[in-house]
């Protein structure tokens, strides 16, 4: 069975930056998982992993305001199109076989609106 979300220790919500504004985004740069949610609705929107969490969470948003390579440009136009509404919390972790564990977990409980 998997293990509660509450149960890990997560950072506390935060608004999630827009770069129009000079936003900044507060991420571990280093392994970890984030989620995204919208806090007018209370749907979790997404959920992810990265080597490099802060520069991963960068590719949520469509070009020119994100970085990488995602192909799903309705998540990032939706991040961007809510952007005042959204909610961010993330969770540094020691290696990358703790995100794979943590993201089998998380995906099972099917919360999310996206899963890319």
């Amino acid at each position: 069975m998997a293990k509660a979300m509450e149960s890990y220790i997560w950072s506390i919500w935060l608004t999630f930056p827009d770069p129009r504004n000079q936003g900044v985004l507060i991420a571990p740069f280093g392994p970890g998982v984030y989620q995204v949610r919208n806090k007018n609705t209370g749907e979790f929107v997404l959920f992810g992993k990265g080597k490099n969490l802060a520069y991963r969470m960068t590719s949520l948003l469509p070009y020119p305001h994100g970085q990488g390579v995602r192909k799903n440009l309705d998540k990032r136009e939706y991040i961007l199109n809510n952007i005042e509404n959204i909610e961010y919390r993330t969770m540094a972790l020691k290696n990358f076989a703790d995100l794979t564990e943590i993201e089998r977990e998380v995906k099972n409980l099917e919360l999310y609106k996206y899963y890319t």
